[in-house]
């Protein structure tokens, strides 16, 4: 009898236990080379005596030296930075009537999921808090294979066809002349290309407001961009779009204070998912869908396959599919998080593509990046890209082929194997048997002309402090452009959007009147504003996820640093604490405490409110410190609740900052900060904003 075509099944790859990725063996104890040889000495070179010359028969040497050559794999050439969790997904209830995907229909299983946040146009070295798209990417383990939902915390894009996308991403990249500027838009190339490229206009809007600088990942929406098809067991199929939402809500930073952050620290965001999940403050978002069929399409005034577009919420509302909860720092950051391969193309029965060309590119091109990055079609067997079903196929061989195919056969159909490896017609995957007709032409569908509509939506259905935001984003971006016909090209552009909003950039600029005139293609439409659209307007009045900071000193309150711990921890809050070295202090209680961050390597913009509680006794060194003055400026110019002790009084005077500016400046009498947290909880105080800046 033949023998059975290989197959591989989720024990191959997995302990078994929860879903985790098969651990590295440790060995017995003993340095070994990777054939298992034990190593005598791993310190000194094989050689012709003590200072002769060294000899190539070492394979010790060479095996680590060749190694340690090659640890590095090409960086992707979009989406470099990144890092991800493992988690799990779970339904709330089955979906059957929408899709036949199985991850959606038995709300008693959990799905092993991997995610990865990136951002877009820097390198792997670059720092987290880069203006920019970000990446929110998601691979399902399920029983019927992978699936990667590959999408972004913007839900449309700067272009709508695949064969602009390396324009676009050479226009964004440092200049191939001189390598810079890295990780940031603010140049030339980049808006002389999208002032060129009117169908940017609406993502424009979005990478200029907030939404472009989030708080972490943990407080950062995600969207599939595109338009799929969900199909059920029926073969009823409707569109659909993606929607990730954060159960901690969804906040920003303001761009001074992600620019000191950048600075501060690189790896913020990282930093913060990593602790987060060590923590166990699992982050968690809801997965919903923006249901309707092609009937429906067809009567919008957008083109749903045009990827600049959304689907307002006020149209179609989100219908909850289930929960995403990270819980597993990786073990590996290059073994996961670097070799993980997301593809759009990889889907399950039940979910499928439309016609969207930006989509029907990317199809093609990420199969195609991780074939360059990780050197091999069998990038499949690497353990973080392994389905956890069993998968079975008559593909064989090539580069760092690890699985041990067995059998004769290796085609289909033949009669020589048993016969067990054949097509499933009733459950393989099927794709939707669309009717398309018509010529082959190079040309966009006139329905994908209107480039401003939808812009003037997202600027329209923002909050004040948004829309100022977004004219400084412009006036800094553009400010940064040494070609003046660039900026008047952009103010043209801007003028079609929103005048009043183009009037700011240009006072920012100092170039009224300078405005190009641009004549849209359409006639601009006067939407509604979709309150869904403004994440500040939406935002929870929570602390729950977020760090307070409390500056203090040797003595500080014990009363108040324990109320202060307790409150934090009931509303789900954590306390970092700061002080002028990163030496052990003492309470006035004599309770050690150990220190989180030193003053000089923590400003007040790594936190989300403060409290500045110095003792009686060191308040006055604590004054003298210039890093502690602009502890308080910064927290004050970035719209931080600031609780303070009477302590701290001397110290706010040399910063300029009035103890009664506002409601976010909150003293703490009696060692109670109940009135602080409450406070707190809105995040942020934008009314003393056009105090502390003009944008």
């Amino acid at each position: 009898m033949a023998k059975k075509a290989n197959r591989s099944s989720a024990t191959d790859s997995n302990t078994g236990n929860g879903g985790e990725l098969h651990q590295t063996s440790q060995g017995d104890g003993r340095l070994t080379t990777n054939q298992g040889v034990a190593v005598s000495d791993d310190q000194n070179t094989l050689a012709v005596g003590p200072r002769g010359p060294q000899l190539l028969e070492d394979f010790i040497l060479r095996e680590k030296i060749t190694h340690f050559d090659h640890e590095r794999i090409p960086e992707r050439v979009v989406h470099a930075r990144g890092y991800a969790a493992h988690g799990y997904f779970q339904c709330y209830e089955s979906h059957g009537h929408l899709t036949k995907a199985s991850f959606l229909q038995d709300p008693s299983v959990k799905t092993p999921v991997f995610c990865r946040f990136s951002t877009v146009a820097g390198s792997e070295g670059s720092h987290d808090t880069a203006r920019d798209v970000r990446g929110f990417s998601v691979k399902f383990y399920t029983d019927q294979g992978n699936y990667d939902l590959v999408g972004n915390n913007i839900p449309v894009f700067f272009i709508q066809d695949a064969i602009k996308f390396p324009d676009l991403i050479h226009a964004v990249k440092p200049a191939p002349d001189r390598g810079f500027p890295q990780a940031q838009s603010a140049h030339d190339s980049f808006w002389d290309f999208v002032s060129l490229t009117p169908e940017s206009m609406h993502m424009l809007m979005w990478i200029m407001s907030d939404r472009a600088i989030p708080r972490s990942f943990r407080m950062m929406e995600g969207f599939g961009v595109h338009t799929f098809r969900m199909i059920n067991t029926e073969g009823q199929s409707n569109f659909v779009k993606f929607h990730w939402r954060p159960k901690l809500g969804t906040f920003s930073l303001i761009w001074d204070e992600a620019v000191k952050i950048g600075g501060a620290d690189p790896d913020f965001h990282r930093r913060d998912l990593f602790n987060a999940i060590a923590m166990k403050q699992y982050p968690e978002w809801e997965l919903s869908v923006q249901v309707f069929s092609e009937d429906q399409a067809s009567k919008f005034d957008f083109d749903v396959l045009d990827p600049t577009k959304l689907v307002p919420e006020e149209l179609v509302p989100l219908t909850p599919l289930g929960k995403m909860v990270l819980d597993r720092n990786v073990d590996n950051f290059f073994s996961e998080t670097e070799q993980v391969a997301f593809c759009p193309s990889h889907v399950v029965p039940g979910i499928d593509f439309s016609n969207d060309p930006l989509l029907q590119g990317r199809l093609f091109s990420y199969l195609d990046t991780q074939l360059s990055r990780l050197g091999s079609p069998n990038f499949h067997q690497i353990p973080v890209n392994k389905p956890k079903c069993p998968f079975a196929n008559f593909q064989r061989d090539g580069h760092m082929q690890m699985d041990i195919p067995q059998g004769r056969v290796a085609n289909e159909p033949n009669s020589l194997d048993d016969g067990t490896l054949r097509e499933d017609p009733r459950n393989g995957f099927q794709s939707h048997p669309a009717e398309e007709a018509g010529a082959k032409l190079r040309i966009r569908p006139e329905s994908f002309a209107d480039h401003y509509t939808q812009a003037r939506l997202f600027y329209k259905s923002m909050t004040e402090p948004e829309k100022r935001h977004i004219a400084g984003g412009f006036g800094f971006e553009l400010g940064k452009c040494e070609n003046a016909k660039i900026r008047t090209r952009m103010l043209g552009h801007l003028q079609n959007v929103d005048k009043g909003l183009a009037d700011k950039v240009a006072v920012a600029l100092g170039m009224q009147g300078q405005a190009d005139s641009i004549q849209p293609a359409v006639k601009v439409g006067q939407p509604e504003p979709s309150p869904a659209l403004s994440q500040y307007a939406k935002a929870p009045k929570s602390l729950t996820g977020k760090k307070i900071g409390l500056l203090t000193t040797d003595g500080v309150d014990a009363k108040l640093y324990k109320a202060l711990l307790k409150e934090a921890k009931a509303e789900k809050a954590i306390v970092e604490v700061i002080t002028p070295t990163i030496g052990t202090i003492q309470a006035s209680n004599g309770d050690e405490i150990k220190p989180d961050h030193f003053l000089s390597g923590a400003p007040s913009c790594l936190f989300d409110c403060v409290v500045i509680a110095p003792s009686e006794a060191n308040a006055s060194m604590l004054s003298s410190e210039a890093a502690a003055v602009d502890f308080i400026r910064d927290a004050f110019a970035h719209l931080k609740v600031i609780g303070f002790t009477e302590t701290a009084s001397d110290l706010f005077q040399r910063a300029s900052v009035a103890t009664d500016a506002d409601e976010g400046l909150v003293e703490l009498s009696d060692g109670k900060p109940q009135k602080f947290v409450d406070v707190a909880k809105q995040h942020r105080i934008w009314d003393r904003e056009p105090q502390v800046r003009s944008f």
